[in-house]
């Protein structure tokens, strides 16, 4: 029996060698991984708009082209006959240094965190600073790892009337230098507030949120403990910087459904209202400014080279002559226009540009995606002085309040500047306090500020200057409908949607207020001690409609349906 054994062993072996010596190497790679990285020269005939609908551009050095694909992208790219080279991805043979523990980890900066040690790091922070930090899971994927964030700055519970700031890292699993370099500018900051100038500036005026991994399915791809086998995609083969609304292409340019992670970050910025924000990414090393999609520049294409600059020319000054001069020193400055490099379609940048109203740049910090643990701190050093700058640039260019001119309340409104914007590039103030930020080169603008059922108002010859803040409070004047609407209901609730606050304003004190399920089950009641304006936290709800029902002191009710995202 035991020969029997053997011999069907033997055949099983021979029989599954057979199979691997059948096997292409991109075979190979694709059914482990799911995804595979190449090269090839880029013939006249082919243009990188097609190329880039069809598989996930990586980078372009002069007429070399770079890229990854998924199983079904590969075998379209294999149809257009076009000569390629395999390239080797394996991060097994970088053999990342991972960190014995979390001490050992914050000691030197110059090894990689486990998934538990990031996740630990992330609480750490926001249990030893919890005046000035706060820990967010943002969502939680499938897989059981979750999106995570910290919220930083002089008063995290709640909102105040200053500039929403984010930076997000690696939603390339495999582009992790950001990674690492985010978790340590959290803690830098919170360690030096109180002791450094620069510090306490950006966390008494901005609210600051730093997300250091965007892709922890493509990070840990070999396991919680290693990051040794880190992709590109998620855990889905779906390249996740192609799989947002885009300007151009739609809600879903990559043909996919949108991901569990951008669903996640989409309800993300819609809830907070970042003002400014950078995605770090790896394998390059430039700052790359928005469109990606299509060859006309931005409205502030001046104040995007200008920042980007300011980035990039820091970097260089704080490191080793050769580092962040562009693709290969193709473009030598370290700054380059999106689509002037390649084009792309679903990005983030663009994304959140154009639906966000945000300034988001991509930063690539290293040509090296997954760098030896020993040049971390090289990089910290070189990138620590841009990250604070770029951050302290949203304190600059025109702020301001805009309120109803007979309520003296702040409104919604959207505020544009008059010959100059397109392309969604105006913004919008927010509730409760009606602030507004809008970046600038220097000039003279002329800026419009309207809102339904108000009279517009234009104000012209506005000066803005570089690294100055200018501030312009404005009152618009209700139209008639606006003055009628006051009249019968002086009582506002807003945001609406919620995430899981909402705010009642009122003309009058208010006596009570009861929130309904959407088939009139009381929920809750709160007698309220003559307040004309206060903030319910209704988090702890399902998502869904609901009705709110406020009195106030003169007996007028409000009854108004309300959505928790």
């Amino acid at each position: 029996m035991r020969e029997f054994y053997l011999v069907l062993l033997l055949v099983w072996f021979g029989s599954a060698y057979g199979q691997i010596q059948n096997t292409s190497p991109e075979q190979y790679i694709l059914a482990q991984r799911g995804e595979v990285y190449f090269s090839f020269s880029l013939p006249k005939q082919s243009s990188l708009e097609k190329l880039s609908k069809m598989i996930s551009i990586d980078n372009v050095d002069k007429n070399k082209v770079f890229a990854y694909a998924n199983k079904q992208a590969f075998r379209q790219f294999l149809q257009l006959g076009i000569s390629y080279d395999l390239l080797d991805e394996s991060t097994v043979k970088l053999n990342p240094t991972m960190a014995t523990s979390m001490s050992d980890f914050m000691q030197s900066w110059n090894s990689y965190p486990t998934y538990y040690q990031y996740d630990s790091l992330m609480q750490k922070l926001a249990n030893d600073y919890p005046d000035i930090c706060k820990y967010h899971v943002l969502g939680t994927l499938p897989s059981g790892r979750k999106i995570l964030a910290l919220q930083m700055g002089d008063s995290v519970n709640i909102h105040e009337a200053e500039p929403r700031f984010l930076y997000t890292s690696s939603m390339h699993g495999n582009e992790l230098t950001g990674y690492v370099l985010m978790l340590r500018l959290a803690n830098y900051l919170l360690s030096n507030y109180g002791t450094n100038a620069v510090v306490d500036s950006l966390m008494n005026n901005i609210e600051i949120w730093i997300n250091p991994l965007a892709n922890p399915d493509g990070a840990y791809y070999g396991g919680n403990m290693t990051l040794a086998s880190a992709k590109r995609y998620n855990a889905n083969f779906v390249d996740l910087n192609r799989n947002y609304p885009d300007p151009d292409d739609g809600p879903h340019p990559d043909g996919k459904a949108w991901q569990a992670e951008t669903v996640i970050f989409k309800t993300f910025a819609d809830s907070i209202g970042f003002n400014m924000s950078a995605n770090f990414h790896g394998g390059a090393e430039v700052a790359n400014y928005p469109w990606d999609t299509w060859s006309k520049l931005t409205a502030d294409d001046l104040w995007w080279k200008y920042v980007c600059h300011q980035y990039a020319d820091s970097a260089q000054v704080n490191s080793a002559s050769s580092y962040f001069n562009g693709p290969s020193g193709a473009y030598g400055s370290g700054v380059i226009n999106g689509y002037q490099w390649y084009p792309i379609f679903g990005g983030r940048q663009d994304y959140m540009n154009y639906y966000q109203h945000c300034r988001e740049v991509t930063i690539e910090l290293s040509n090296q995606k997954l760098p030896n643990a020993g040049m971390l701190p090289f990089y910290w050093n070189a990138n620590k002085s841009s990250l604070l700058n770029y951050m302290m640039q949203s304190q600059y260019g025109l702020h301001g309040i805009i309120t109803d001119s007979v309520t003296k309340q702040p409104i919604e409104a959207k505020v544009f500047i008059n010959g100059h914007d397109m392309d969604e590039s105006h913004v919008f103030n927010r509730l409760p306090y009606g602030d507004y930020y809008r970046y600038l080169d220097s000039a003279y603008y002329s800026v419009t500020y309207s809102a339904p059922h108000y009279h517009s108002k234009t104000i012209d010859s506005v000066r803005i200057d570089r690294n100055q803040l200018t501030v312009l409070n404005v009152a618009l004047a209700p139209d008639d409908a606006g003055i009628e609407s006051v009249q019968k209901s002086p009582i506002k609730v807003y945001p609406n949607p919620t995430s899981g606050v909402v705010y009642i304003l009122s003309q009058n004190e208010i006596i009570d207020y009861s929130l309904y399920s959407i088939q009139g089950k009381l929920l809750k009641y709160n007698a309220v001690n003559n307040l004309k304006k206060l903030s319910i936290d209704i988090s702890n709800f399902p998502s869904g409609v609901y009705l709110i029902q406020i009195q106030d002191a003169e007996g007028n009710r409000s009854q108004q349906k309300i959505i928790i995202r």
